[in-house]
């Protein structure tokens, strides 16, 4: 992938994919990512139900965040009150297998980690 004609560095502080890592690799951006991949189109208030945790402040920056960067479509829909939903894009879509792997692999150590944790005294 390039960049302004340029190889994208991840590890080169001036390269934007390291704006891009540290976004989708956020909590927040994961579980919004996840939620949209197993139910499809969803409502601000249903994503916010299924995300135990989310400020709203957080869970409205993570929707603009993933809209900006594309990962995302925000549809209003001209009723009273407007009926707001969000649905992820192909480029969004393609997180699919990166999230699931990475959700399972949290799920199938959460005992290894946990172990980890206590003999650290944590």
């Amino acid at each position: 992938m390039e960049s302004s004609g340029l190889p994208a560095d991840v590890y080169s502080p001036k390269c934007p994919t390291r704006q891009v890592l540290d976004h989708i690799a956020g909590k927040w951006t994961v579980l919004v990512i996840d939620s949209l991949l197993d139910e499809g189109t969803m409502r601000y208030t249903e994503l916010s139900r299924r995300i135990g945790g989310v400020s709203q402040k957080m869970l409205t920056q993570t929707l603009r965040s993933l809209e900006t960067d594309g990962f995302l479509t925000r549809t209003v829909h001209p009723t009273i009150p407007p009926r707001v939903e969000y649905e992820l894009t192909d480029l969004g879509r393609s997180l699919a297998e990166p999230i699931a792997a990475l959700r399972h692999w949290t799920e199938s150590h959460i005992n290894d980690i946990e172990r980890a944790r206590a003999a650290a005294g944590n």
